[in-house]
């Protein structure tokens, strides 16, 4: 009778052990309670974000009121790119015998002025390029480096604010080449009568001028020619992820005399890694002007793209 209360009693124990499934009803409730804390902690952290970015728009308010008038800001970022190639009787190729170099770079500068109840914004960018390919078997052959890119861009906008996002706006824009006796043949001015500047974040920009004239000078035999027109610029720059940034201008003309014909655009993008100011980088440009096909000869107006990757060093600073 011991040995039979003794087997009852541990039989009772190895069930009590086993743990019973839960049943689905039981399963429900506590799936409802999981969401139920799920959507208390969704509401927190949306309260805390919206905290968060109350007390950051707070804290940019405030250092607008402490930051003293005229506000200066300035910078700089270039990219530097280099190839070199030599080869001495390298059968598998031919030439077998050759030497070669590429140099790119690409510059952008800035300066701006702000005050209470106007700006003034300044750029500079520049794109040049050179190529050099030595056929060692030619003695007489041309081994000195040619230009291959070339471009400088000079632009300067003044705004009038009407509020904090929009303002009257005028422009001057200046575009032309630099090496082997191309400057200012041709090149092209743009002058901007009263527009308009939106800034809706400090990041973006958008400057819409109706009455832009787009003055065309050049010494060529080809006839180059000015018009009138509507001036549209863009000016973006974002942080893409942490140590990553990219800055960008789109620029256009739309000629009223000629739509197709006399019209021209630019979109310039600069992608820059840095480390106390040193990273690598990449700019890259877009244009399209149907005049300088024209005058190359050519039948169709190919798309203009220049891209150069390299070192780059990136300053930003206000005074």
């Amino acid at each position: 009778q011991f040995l039979l209360l003794l087997l009852c009693y541990a039989i009772t124990a190895i069930q009590a052990q086993v743990k019973t499934p839960p049943t689905t009803e039981e399963l429900q409730v506590l799936l409802a309670t999981k969401a139920q804390a799920l959507d208390t902690v969704n509401a927190q952290l949306m309260a805390l974000t919206a905290q968060s970015e109350s007390l950051k728009m707070e804290m940019i308010a405030l250092k607008d009121q402490i930051t003293p008038y005229p506000r200066w800001r300035g910078g700089l970022s270039t990219t530097m790119g280099l190839n070199l190639a030599n080869y001495d009787n390298w059968l598998p190729r031919k030439p077998s015998s050759l030497s070669s170099a590429t140099i790119a770079a690409a510059a952008n500068i800035f300066m701006r002025l702000d005050q209470r109840r106007y700006f003034w914004k300044n750029d500079l960018a520049a794109n040049l390029g050179w190529l050099k390919f030595d056929d060692k078997d030619i003695p007489d052959d041309n081994d000195s480096f040619r230009p291959t890119s070339d471009v400088l861009n000079i632009r300067s906008l003044f705004g009038w604010k009407i509020t904090k996002k929009l303002a009257f706006s005028t422009m001057m824009e200046y575009r032309t080449s630099l090496l082997n006796g191309r400057f200012n043949n041709p090149s092209y001015l743009d002058l901007g009568s009263l527009g308009l500047a939106w800034t809706p974040t400090p990041n973006f920009s958008a400057t819409l001028h109706s009455l832009n004239y787009n003055f065309v000078f050049s010494r060529d035999e080809f006839n180059f020619e000015g018009s009138l027109g509507a001036k549209l610029v863009v000016d973006y720059e974002q942080a893409l992820a942490k140590g990553l940034a990219w800055k960008s201008n789109f620029s256009a003309f739309a000629s009223y005399k000629k739509l197709s014909e006399l019209s021209n655009w630019a979109w310039s993008n600069n992608f820059s890694t840095a480390v106390k100011g040193f990273g690598v980088g990449l700019d890259l440009a877009l244009r399209s002007n149907k005049q300088e096909s024209r005058a190359a000869e050519l039948d169709e107006n190919p798309l203009q793209l220049f891209w150069v990757l390299g070192v780059s060093y990136n300053l930003s600073k206000g005074f």
